[in-house]
C-alpha cells in the first residue's frame, strides 16, 4: 500500500513537470533541477527523512554514502530495492538524473525552495 501511496505522490508532483531525461552526463535544466531536488526533499524525504537522516530507509548524507558504489547506488534510484520499499523510479527518471541526485546525495543535497518548477 505504502509502495502505491509513494509512487501516486511523484506522479502528482511530476505531472506539472515534463520529463526532460538529460543525455548521461549532460545536467538537467534549472527548472527539472528545481522538480528534482523537490521530489528528493518531499517524495524520498517520507521514507529517508525530510533532513535525509534516515528513517524507514537509510540515512542519505555525504558521510553515509562516502563508501557507497555509486553505479549501485544509481541502480538503487532506477531500478529499486527488491523485497523492500524502495520502489523503483526507471519510469520517471532518466539513468542520468539518477545519477544527477547521487551526485548531489553525495556532495549534500540542495534544499527545497518550495517553489513548483
Amino acid at each position: 500500500m505504502f509502495r502505491v501511496f509513494a509512487l501516486f505522490a511523484l506522479l502528482s508532483i511530476l505531472s506539472w513537470t515534463p520529463i526532460q531525461a538529460a543525455e548521461p552526463g549532460l545536467q538537467p535544466s534549472p527548472g527539472r533541477r528545481q522538480a528534482l531536488i523537490h521530489m528528493v526533499i518531499q517524495d524520498c524525504g517520507s521514507c529517508h527523512g525530510l533532513t535525509l537522516k534516515g528513517g524507514l530507509g537509510p540515512a542519505l548524507l555525504p558521510a553515509d554514502l562516502a563508501d557507497k558504489d555509486v553505479p549501485g547506488l544509481v541502480a538503487t534510484i532506477h531500478q529499486g530495492r527488491p523485497g523492500t520499499a524502495m520502489p523503483p523510479f526507471k519510469s520517471l527518471l532518466s539513468e542520468a538524473e539518477a545519477a544527477w541526485i547521487v551526485e548531489q546525495l553525495r556532495q549534500g543535497f540542495p534544499r527545497d525552495q518550495g517553489e513548483r518548477p
